[in-house]
């Protein structure tokens, strides 16, 4: 077995190994998605390792790149996210090999640290490899369209001129970097791609002088819920800015809205608590004990959610 990087003539050979390992319908497999997600990034391309045997590829481990700041420190984080062992293969400890190489590679190039929200089959690998649980995610919940019965079709838009949102983004920029918390620097082209160019999720987009809002309905086996996956808010705008994210959820016919604590604003008839997904994480390059405390991270939904 041979485990190497890989170039971008082996996404034919990975999606066939994605599609053969998770299925047609986990998530959208195409070289368009591939494209988007590991190449196109503004962070950077992704750090890819592909496992093969006869010149086939049977493993592929995936580390997407990413940008967290604290003051003025930036730090290269990686987020763990697709991996796939195809069947015939499976039990050789491929995952493992491929995620440990990705680390060793990481070290050497000077990156910081891997983050991500396992679910609970894979959680256990990750802690062997010396990943660490954070916290659950913190967020908030407020009910929506309790006497509605019927779920509503709902349309996704984007409305809003991207020029007028320039001064909001350096404004929001500067009030985090002073928090010293850490956060995921937003500029527009990153917007563009995370949200209004994302082929694997559809987003409700507004923006105006004093805020971008990103949502879209998630659905649940029993519920609808209107996810605020995005908020950036100036503080002259936060009125306005609940206003639009109440109508927005309500409209979508959702029976509860979530949204990060780090939105800035509460709802009366909301509630607050660590019930998202477990956030692990895991050095390479570093020593900072505070990142295994939630309060260091300043977060949207959006930075932490699968996509």
């Amino acid at each position: 077995m041979q485990i190497r990087e890989a170039d971008h003539s082996d996404i034919p050979g990975i999606l066939r190994t994605l599609k053969a390992s998770l299925g047609e319908t986990s998530s959208e497999k195409t070289e368009e998605v591939w494209r988007y997600k590991h190449i196109a990034n503004p962070f950077g391309e992704s750090l890819v390792l592909v496992a093969e045997e006869e010149n086939e590829i049977i493993g592929v481990r995936a580390f997407m790149r990413w940008k967290w700041q604290k003051g003025e420190q930036v730090y290269s984080a990686f987020r763990a996210v697709d991996t796939a062992t195809h069947p015939n293969h499976q039990g050789k400890g491929i995952f493992k090999k491929l995620t440990l190489r990705a680390l060793e590679i990481g070290k050497e190039r000077g990156d910081h640290f891997v983050f991500n929200t396992p679910n609970s089959r894979s959680k256990p690998g990750y802690l062997k490899m010396g990943w660490e649980e954070v916290d659950k995610l913190k967020i908030q919940l407020r009910p929506l369209n309790l006497l509605q019965l019927k779920k509503k079709e709902f349309d996704y838009e984007t409305i809003g001129n991207e020029d007028a949102i320039e001064e909001l983004l350096s404004s929001y920029f500067n009030k985090l970097k002073a928090a010293d918390r850490l956060f995921t620097p937003k500029y527009m082209a990153y917007l563009k791609w995370r949200y209004l160019n994302n082929p694997l999720q559809d987003y409700i987009v507004i923006f105006a002088k004093e805020y971008f809002i990103a949502g879209y309905v998630k659905e649940h086996k029993k519920f609808n819920e209107f996810r605020v996956s995005e908020a950036i808010i100036s503080k002259s705008g936060k009125k306005t800015a609940k206003s639009a994210i109440l109508k927005m959820a309500k409209e979508s016919g959702a029976k509860v809205l979530s949204i990060s604590p780090d939105a800035g604003f509460y709802f009366k008839s909301g509630i607050t608590g660590n019930v998202g997904p477990v956030l692990t994480y895991k050095p390479i390059n570093l020593d900072q004990p505070d990142f295994l405390t939630l309060k260091t991270w300043a977060y949207s939904l959006g930075d932490l959610e699968l996509f």
